[in-house]
C-alpha cells in the first residue's frame, strides 16, 4: 500500500510528488504513476526539435524517495481506495492507497471529419516530434503543390503559437522558395482568439499580419486529404500540412471519481483541492477545476499545475499526518503568448491587460518556458524546496 499514490506524470503530477516528499519528510511512502520515463515540457512542443523537450522523471523523483512506477492506470475504485494498472510489460496490477492525487493531465480533442487521419498536433511529444519529422520532408515534395502552405486551425492560445512558430520554420525549411511559405489561421468563432478577449488582440493581430499569416474566421475544417484542407465556408486550400489545436478535455479518469465535473470534465474540488465527494482523493493539474480566485477558475495550463500539484501534494501528506491543510492559492494570473519572430505578448489580470511586448515579452517568455518551469535535478535540497506550496510561482 502507498500512503499517497499520485497518477501522472506531468507538470501537477510531478509537483504533487514534491510536494508530499517535502512535508512527510520521509515518514511516508510515496508512489507516483506515469507510463513514460520523462516530464514533457508540453507547453514547448509547437517549438522546432521537440524531441529533446523532456527532463528524466528519476533525476527528480529519486532523490527525494518517491517510488516511480512506468504503467498506464485503467480503473479506480475509490471505494476499496484501489487502482488497477496495467506494468509496461503488459501485465495487469492492483495498487492500494491511503490518499489518492489525480494529476492525469488532459488531452485534445480530435474531430471525426473526413481526413482526420492527415491531421498533425503538438498535444503529446510522440505527435509533436510526427510533425517536425513531417515538416523536414516538405523541401523534396513538387513545388508549387502546396507543400510550404499550412492549416492552423483554432487561434486559442496553441494556435497562435503554433502558426507564429510555424512561420519562421517553414520560410528556414524552404530556403530559395519561401514565396511558396503560406501558413492559415481558421477559427470558427467570429474573433481571433475568442477566449483570450479584446485586450491583446490589437498586437495578436498585428504580429499575424507582420508575418503574413492568413486568418479565416466563422469557418472551420470540414474534411482534408494529404495535399489538401477544405474549409467549411466552401474555401479549398492546397496544404500538405494541417494542424488540430481546437479543444481540450480532462483525463478520463476523472469519470471514476464520484463528484460533479465542469464542461471540460474536470472535477470541481474544495478550498483543499480535495474531491469533496471522495475525501480521500486530491486533484490537481488539468483534471482540477479549483477556484483561483472569488470568481474564477484555474485555467488548463502550466502556470496553474505547478500550484495545484504543490498544494495537492502538501495537504494530502497533512491529511495523514495531523497537520493542518492550506487553501490553495495561486499567484495573480498572467498570460505570456509567443508570437514567433514577431515576439510576445504578456498580459496581467484575467482582463489580460497588456503591460509588455515584441522583444521585452519575448525575453520573459524564454525565461518562463526554459527555466523557470523545469524542475531542479539531482540536488534533494532545491528539489524539495520546489515543492513548497506557499513559494513565488516558478
Amino acid at each position: 500500500m502507498s500512503d499517497v499514490l499520485i497518477i501522472g506524470g506531468g507538470f501537477a503530477g510531478v509537483w504533487s510528488a514534491l510536494g508530499a516528499a517535502r512535508l512527510a519528510d520521509q515518514r511516508l511512502t510515496i508512489t507516483l504513476v506515469a507510463p513514460g520515463d520523462d516530464l514533457v515540457i508540453r507547453p514547448r512542443l509547437y517549438e522546432a526539435a521537440p524531441a529533446a523537450l523532456r527532463v528524466p522523471l528519476e533525476r527528480i523523483l529519486q532523490p527525494t524517495g518517491v517510488t516511480r512506477l512506468p504503467a498506464v492506470v485503467t480503473a479506480i475504485d475509490t471505494d476499496r481506495r484501489s487502482v488497477t494498472v496495467t506494468r509496461v510489460d503488459g501485465q495487469p496490477a492492483d495498487l492500494s492507497y491511503r490518499r489518492l492525487i489525480l494529476a492525469s493531465g488532459s488531452a485534445l480533442r480530435r474531430p471525426a471529419l473526413p481526413g482526420h487521419e492527415h491531421l498533425f498536433d503538438v498535444d503529446t511529444l510522440p505527435n509533436a516530434v510526427a510533425l517536425d519529422s513531417h515538416l523536414r520532408t516538405l523541401p523534396a515534395r513538387p513545388a508549387g503543390s502546396g507543400r510550404f502552405t499550412a492549416v492552423v486551425i483554432g487561434s486559442g492560445f496553441t494556435g497562435l503559437e503554433v502558426s507564429t512558430e510555424l512561420a519562421g520554420r517553414l520560410r528556414a525549411l524552404a530556403g530559395p522558395a519561401a514565396h511558396e511559405v503560406r501558413v492559415v489561421l481558421v477559427e470558427r468563432a467570429a474573433t481571433l482568439g475568442p477566449e483570450l478577449g479584446p485586450g491583446p488582440r490589437p498586437v495578436i493581430t498585428a504580429a499575424l499580419d507582420e508575418l503574413g499569416i492568413e486568418i479565416h474566421l466563422n469557418t472551420s475544417a470540414a474534411s482534408l486529404d494529404a495535399t489538401r484542407v477544405l474549409l467549411t465556408d466552401g474555401t479549398e486550400i492546397p496544404a500538405h500540412t494541417a494542424i488540430w489545436t481546437a479543444g481540450m478535455m480532462a483525463s478520463p479518469l476523472t469519470r471514476q471519481i464520484p463528484g460533479k465535473r465542469d464542461h471540460l470534465d474536470r472535477l470541481l474540488v474544495d478550498k483543499h483541492l480535495r474531491a469533496p465527494e471522495a475525501p480521500e482523493v486530491f486533484v490537481a493539474g488539468d483534471t482540477a477545476a479549483a477556484s483561483a480566485d472569488d470568481s474564477h477558475l484555474t485555467l488548463q495550463s502550466c502556470q496553474h499545475a505547478i500550484p495545484l500539484g504543490r498544494y495537492a501534494g502538501h495537504n494530502a501528506a497533512a491529511d495523514l499526518l495531523g497537520l493542518p491543510a492550506l487553501e490553495f492559492a495561486p499567484a495573480p494570473y498572467v498570460t505570456c503568448l509567443d508570437l514567433g519572430a514577431a515576439g510576445a505578448v504578456l498580459t496581467t489580470g484575467w482582463d489580460r491587460a497588456v503591460k509588455l511586448t515584441g522583444s521585452t515579452a519575448k525575453d520573459l517568455k524564454r525565461t518562463i518556458v526554459e527555466k523557470r518551469i523545469y524542475p531542479p535535478l539531482d540536488d534533494l535540497e532545491e528539489i524539495l524546496n520546489a515543492g513548497d506550496p506557499e513559494r513565488a510561482w516558478k
